[in-house]
């Protein structure tokens, strides 16, 4: 999962561009963003969209992405500038329970690995989806590393979408 926009320099970094999503998959990025309520990262990916995302305009994409609550996690981050953006300091499981609270809809994050990973062990993922591209780096950072907690999902769907595949999977119970 290392650098798939190539916008952290990693060298394996920029995979995703050598893929077509094709338009079900645009149609689906644009879906899953429609339907959220908030968008919430890890300061690694909310630094590299804050960088790229607020000079985008003229889309439906971009305007709900720039205007939308966005929520980062983040210890070390001391401003968050992007429009709509707050940080998030405190204990991970306690500060998204609670955000889980008061929203109602929709809570998407992007990217933000070491934090989807956080949020499984903590019974916070509703649902995972994921698109798998049709390639091996062969080393880097990984969604799931050795040690992470043993937790089951079921498959909601697959559906190809261009070169691309993606799952939907849901915590499965017992």
């Amino acid at each position: 999962m290392e650098d798939p926009g190539g916008s952290e320099g990693m060298p394996r970094g920029g995979w995703a561009f050598k893929f077509e999503r094709g338009p079900e998959g645009d149609r689906f990025k644009m879906d899953e963003l429609a339907a959220a309520e908030a968008l919430l990262l890890g300061r690694t990916t909310y630094e590299g969209f804050a960088a790229a995302w607020p000079s985008r305009s003229g889309d439906g994409f971009s305007e709900k992405i720039n205007n939308m609550p966005k929520y980062v996690i983040s210890r070390t981050l001391q401003r968050a500038d992007w429009n709509n953006s707050t940080i998030i300091s405190g204990d991970v499981a306690t500060e998204v329970s609670d955000l889980k609270r008061r929203l109602t809809g929709p809570i998407l994050i992007n990217g933000s690995g070491q934090l989807v990973k956080t949020l499984i062990e903590h019974g916070l993922v509703d649902e995972l989806r994921l698109m798998v591209y049709p390639t091996v780096l062969g080393a880097g950072k990984r969604m799931f590393e050795p040690g992470s907690k043993n937790v089951s999902f079921r498959l909601v769907s697959a559906q190809p979408m261009g070169e691309c595949l993606t799952v939907i999977y849901e915590p499965k119970e017992g």
